[in-house]
């Protein structure tokens, strides 16, 4: 297939709308099922290279979670603990510890399952039936993998009363080591970002007293600098235990990048708070209602809501306590060794201030800003390991 049409563009009012390969030759991808549409393939492209470059750099299956051409969740295929099952919502799916894909999918769906929903999905290996079922269940716009078992497709031809879009990758593709695009009519032509953010190299400039950095922190920051490679510009991530676990993408200001991504980190921690976990949801609360009604419940501004009389009898068996701010910080400052990358230099020291308390204990970041020395001493301060990597991820 040359071309494909498209139902319409970013907009219903945005017509025509096509994708076609500029130079005649086929496309790299072939629509399984479904129609997808403009954000839809948009979404699909990126996150494939995303994972990709995850899998090509780690050894391991990875999956993407993208939304609005981010990332709102990518990780590896590391086992998963019961905590993460249940607060996934994934603890009742057979098979889960023995695909590695799926377990990739439920790290990056499930870190932050607010932005995820409605997701277009990315999976850098052939999908298979437990990753389907996972897939199933979540309200989600399409996939996009280099194949699919009999039974995976049979599971995702199935959703949405048949029209999930499901895509095919041929994973052998390259594209032009070029690439162009138009903006108000004006023609864009660069040379393609093909940087490898798996070399060691990137973590050996070291100006921090504490230059150690563990396996695991490598791997980790390594995650977070691909992951930012593919999220749009200014971003920042935090990731943990092969998953980022907060995404801070598009935000104009370096500092709301951290504090973005560093509140979804805290997010994602307090839901394994036991007073979260031990939430007594009604049967039959649908999956998205819950993460409202958690992320309601563990939110300063909004606690209340889901407490007051009349409310809370809405989702719950009995009302809940109160999980107070003390509490919640008590919480947060346990959550330790956090890995942050940054797509470009942290111009302050108040970016340190603020991932510190999220738990970061490991910096990637470019390096070169005239304030790099107090962005170093508020490092030492904390005993964080931070590299210069010298390479800025832009994307746009």
């Amino acid at each position: 297939m040359k071309e494909l049409a498209l139902k319409y563009g970013c907009n219903p009012n945005q017509k025509p709308s096509r994708v076609f390969m500029a130079d005649g030759n086929e496309l790299p991808i072939e629509v399984v099922n479904g129609r997808p549409g403009y954000i839809n393939l948009l979404d699909a492209l990126n996150s494939w290279q995303l994972v990709r470059e995850l899998r090509e750099a780690t050894g391991l299956p990875a999956a993407a979670s993208f939304k609005h051409v981010s990332p709102a969740g990518a990780a590896v295929g590391l086992p998963l603990s019961d905590t993460l099952k249940h607060i996934y919502f994934v603890d009742d799916i057979p098979a889960l510890d023995e695909s590695p894909l799926a377990c990739a999918y439920a790290r990056a769906r499930g870190a932050d399952r607010m932005s995820s929903y409605g997701d277009f999905i990315a999976l850098s290996d052939t999908c298979d039936k437990t990753t389907a079922l996972i897939i199933k269940r979540e309200v989600s716009d399409g996939v996009i993998a280099p194949g699919y078992t009999d039974e995976a497709l049979e599971i995702l031809r199935d959703k949405r009363k048949g029209t999930y879009n499901v895509i095919k990758i041929d994973p052998a593709y390259r594209p032009d080591p070029i690439e162009r695009k138009q903006v108000y009519g004006v023609t864009f032509e660069q040379g393609r970002n093909e940087i490898r953010l798996d070399d060691p190299a990137l973590l050996e400039n070291v100006p921090t007293q504490n230059k150690n950095f563990t396996p695991e922190a490598r791997r980790d920051l390594m995650i977070a600098l691909i992951t930012l490679k593919y999220t749009q510009s200014n971003s920042v991530c935090y990731v943990k235990d092969g998953q980022a676990i907060g995404i801070g993408a598009g935000q104009q200001s370096r500092i709301h990048c951290t504090r973005l991504a560093g509140q979804k980190a805290d997010t994602w921690w307090l839901r394994q708070h036991p007073k979260v976990m031990a939430l007594p949801f009604k049967e039959g609360i649908r999956r998205a209602d819950r993460d409202n009604t958690i992320d309601v419940y563990i939110s300063e501004e909004e606690h209340d809501d889901v407490l007051r009389d009349g409310q809370w009898q809405q989702f719950f068996t009995e009302q809940p306590s109160v999980l107070t701010l003390e509490e919640k910080r008590a919480w947060i400052a346990q959550n330790t060794k956090v890995a942050l990358g940054s797509d470009a230099f942290f111009p302050f020291g108040d970016n340190i201030e603020r991932a510190h308390k999220s738990g970061v204990e490991f910096i990637a970041q470019a390096g070169g800003s005239v304030r790099d020395d107090h962005v170093i001493m508020t490092c030492d301060k904390y005993g964080i390991a931070m590299a210069f990597t010298s390479v800025r991820l832009f994307h746009h």
